[in-house]
């Protein structure tokens, strides 16, 4: 990806790939729309496929392949023990991240499954610099509590700061003088920093974390599914970084690590996961779980086309060329969004654009889910399917109440190699178009709400008939134009 500058004077990203192969898309009208809304229970996760326009709900499992990847999966070896496409994969690894061992997984929240099942027990805590949703289920499930030790920087939704995703050192060591190291089974840094936007950490963060687990005999512990924009960040605003490659920068960071473990439906553009260990005796405890719960350790759930596809797609992940779309497109998107004076996630991180919901529509209550409240909106008014990142996707406490998220965020993921910059255009069109009828959109309630990660199938309604008021003044504006 590169920023190139036209003789009009305008910058934009120009994509450095060309489409060989594209899949036919849909916009079926605000007629539609609202009634697919009310039958997914105003959950985006539930709308079906066929009535969803642009998918900006995760960039997890659904970017596009290369052609070098496709080409791979031909030559997979399918034996079920001794794959020579499993040798290939843990190779690769090793080559990246400098870490002996590698243990297959079929996505990443089945490694977090393996390391809490491993080193979580009652009463232990578990610092991070935040969390993620599957992450601290895990970890609450094994008896275990999180302990969110974000720098203050990362809660501000409006900022300069190039690193909100940064672990305050100050506070990892008051937890490990209050608990004592030996509570502490591990401390976890995750990459690009999901529920604040994709927000990365530095390099010198991950160092100073290190030096303090280091000292106090506590394993350090990478959730690298989002390593790639991450890494992408520290060559760009890391003035100490800006010379070295994209590669260099990776092993300069897992050397820091003692676990290191990842999605592959986001980091490698492929399907599957894994951890990678140092250790020979943390490999043995987490090597007996891997067959009762994933697969032989040769596969471990995975296919072994995807495999293959995850070894290309991993040194892919060592072209700047290649990273930088997503950030470049997010970018793109977050500055026309603050130029239209619409509430968003600075500065632009990975993953996706994040709109602040608090600020977009102040005068939806937290307990009426603002973010959530507004994706279903915005899928109404365009067809964008987005996810709400706010107290949604929170689990209650255990005497029932519900603590609000700290922060509203409905995020519009940018899957890599995928969407044009049109149908960004698009999206942003269609943004600035709801923020302008912002006072018609209203909130939500609960109908049916699991009691574990309620956000990927509870159902909600409306709290007024504002989502028909809300079409018509789309019919108002914009007529039959879908």
């Amino acid at each position: 990806m590169a920023n190139v500058r036209f003789s009009t004077g305008d910058s934009l990203p120009l994509e450095m790939h060309k489409v060989r192969i594209v899949q036919k898309l849909d916009l079926p009208p605000i007629e539609r729309r609202l009634e697919a809304m009310a039958e997914a229970g105003n959950n985006t996760f539930l709308l079906q496929n066929r009535d969803i326009f642009l998918d900006m709900l995760t960039d997890s499992g659904v970017n596009a392949m290369s052609d070098q990847q496709l080409a791979a999966m031909m030559v997979a070896d399918d034996s079920y023990a001794g794959s020579a496409t499993f040798t290939k994969l843990e190779n690769k690894l090793n080559e990246l991240f400098g870490m002996p061992h590698f243990l297959p997984a079929h996505q990443g929240r089945a490694c977090e499954h393996i390391i809490a099942s491993t080193l979580v027990k009652p009463g232990s805590i578990v610092p991070m610099n935040f969390h993620f949703t599957t992450t601290k289920a895990h970890i609450m499930r094994k008896g275990g509590t999180v302990v969110e030790l974000l720098i203050d920087e990362g809660l501000k939704t409006t900022s300069e700061f190039p690193f909100k995703g940064n672990l305050d050192v100050g506070k990892l060591r008051h937890v490990i003088d209050e608990h004592g190291a030996d509570s502490i089974p591990f401390v976890r840094l995750e990459a690009g920093t999901n529920l604040i936007g994709g927000q990365p950490f530095s390099l010198r963060n991950a160092r100073e974390v290190a030096e303090v687990c280091r000292a106090h005999g506590i394993p350090t512990v990478l959730d690298a599914s989002l390593l790639q924009d991450n890494l992408y960040f520290i060559k760009q605003r890391e003035s100490a970084c800006r010379d070295m490659s994209i590669r260099e920068i990776t092993r300069a960071l897992a050397d820091e690590m003692d676990v290191i473990y990842f999605s592959a439906r986001k980091l490698g553009f492929a399907k599957g996961g894994g951890i990678c260990v140092r250790d020979d005796a943390l490999l043995a405890k987490m090597r007996e779980l891997i067959p009762l719960f994933e697969g032989f350790l040769t596969y471990g759930g995975m296919s072994v086309r995807e495999m293959e596809a995850i070894v290309v797609g991993l040194d892919e992940t060592m072209d700047e060329d290649v990273i930088s779309q997503g950030p470049q497109f997010i970018q793109f998107m977050t500055d026309e969004l603050v130029r239209a004076g619409i509430p968003v996630v600075t500065p632009a991180g990975g993953l996706g654009c994040h709109l602040n919901a608090m600020e977009f529509l102040p005068h939806v209550p937290q307990c009426e889910y603002p973010a959530g409240a507004l994706a279903a909106a915005l899928y109404i008014a365009s067809g964008v399917r987005g996810m709400e990142r706010g107290t949604m996707s929170e689990a209650r406490e255990p005497d029932g109440s519900e603590a609000p998220s700290q922060m509203e965020l409905l995020r519009l993921a940018m899957p890599r190699r995928v969407f044009t910059l049109s149908q960004v255009k698009y999206a942003i069109d269609r943004i600035v178009w709801l923020h302008g009828h912002r006072d018609l959109i209203g909130g939500l309630a609960f109908t049916e709400e699991p009691a574990v990660l309620r956000f990927f199938f509870g159902r909600l309604r409306p709290t007024s008939d504002w989502q028909a008021e809300l079409a018509r003044a789309f019919r108002a504006d914009l007529g039959d134009s879908l």
